[in-house]
């Protein structure tokens, strides 16, 4: 389907006839610019020899496509319905300087914390096809990534690029949980999950975690909160000083989270601990929501543009060799 965005534009089309019926009238004595180039081939002669007054077909001609190109011609594709069942996920992803401690195997080597959870998180959002996924970041207070979206690839993109000490090298399990809720404002038609990764226990932030916990639970924000570390500690970290990774990890107030909200629980020591919540979610019963239509658009407007370009340019070169010709 073909149409115009602004149409109320071709309201410029008689313009130019405007400004030649209302144009004062010149002398020749008045100051006129002069350009050398068309005094050498007598190129203005030859225009002024055009109807002064009036303007000609093709003139008209290069105003239609110019007009037609700031009216913006659009072709739409056939529709396309997007899927109307899915989840809305907010992934909450810790970055605070514990992260960093080496002590998950994956893959037959030990890799640090967020290593391992860009790993298996990526392939967690690859699967959530037909939901709405956003993350959030939180070190010494928490933000918006990526907002609920069903651009799964971009989610995964930021994830993957996400560092440690983005916010700084504390934990602010407060506001994370804070701000996931405050996301899924006007959102009551949706199955609305939290998913809360971290490794240590609330050491920052505006929000209390209580208090965050609260506001879940009036909203009906089902949490899955997940602990992360392995309780082998292997290599040197600057923030436990090669202590137990475990002894940090605040598990009595991620379990608490989980249950007053109907969520669950989950200990990552390894790869294998932070992929059952794979399968815990997809038990879940999808929301079927109204149907959405989308089409895809595609701008034509370069058309009669370069259309109008070539005319004007192929106008100035039969008249350059024409004039050209009547001098030899």
């Amino acid at each position: 389907m073909f149409e115009f965005s602004w149409p109320w534009l071709f309201i410029l089309l008689p313009l130019p006839l405007l400004l030649r019926l209302f144009k004062p009238a010149t002398s020749d004595t008045q100051t006129q610019l002069r350009i050398p180039g068309f005094a050498r081939h007598n190129l203005a002669s030859q225009v002024a020899k055009q109807h002064p007054r009036n303007i000609n077909v093709l003139e008209w001609l290069i105003w239609l496509l110019l007009v037609c190109a700031i009216a913006n011609p659009t072709w739409l594709d056939e529709p396309i319905t997007l899927p109307n069942e899915g989840r809305d996920i907010m992934l909450a992803v810790d970055l605070s300087g514990s992260m960093t401690e080496q002590d998950m195997a994956y893959q037959g080597q030990y890799v640090d914390r967020l290593t391992m959870v860009k790993a298996v998180l990526s392939d967690f959002i690859e699967q959530r096809q037909g939901d709405r996924l956003g993350l959030i970041l939180f070190g010494d207070t928490a933000f918006l990534q990526t907002p609920l979206t069903r651009d799964v690839k971009t989610v995964s993109q930021m994830l993957s690029e996400a560092q440690i000490g983005l916010v700084g090298r504390a934990t602010a399990i407060g506001d994370a949980l804070g701000l996931s809720v405050k996301r899924f404002a006007n959102r009551d038609e949706s199955n609305r999950i939290v998913v809360l990764l971290t490794d240590g226990q609330n050491t920052a932030g505006n929000l209390d975690p209580e208090e965050a916990l609260l506001l879940a639970r009036e909203e009906g924000i089902k949490v899955y909160t997940i602990g992360v570390g392995s309780d082998n500690p292997r290599g040197f970290s600057l923030f436990n000083m090669g202590g137990a990774s475990g002894g940090s990890l605040d598990e009595s107030l991620l379990k608490r989270i989980a249950e007053q909200t109907g969520g669950l629980y989950f200990r990552a020591k390894d790869v294998a601990g932070l992929q059952q919540i794979y399968q815990e979610l997809d038990k879940l019963e999808p929301i079927s929501a109204d149907e959405q239509i989308f089409r895809p658009q595609s701008s034509l407007f370069y058309i009669p543009l370069l259309i109008s370009l070539a005319i004007v340019t192929l106008r100035v070169i039969l008249i350059t060799a024409r004039t050209f010709k009547q001098e030899a």
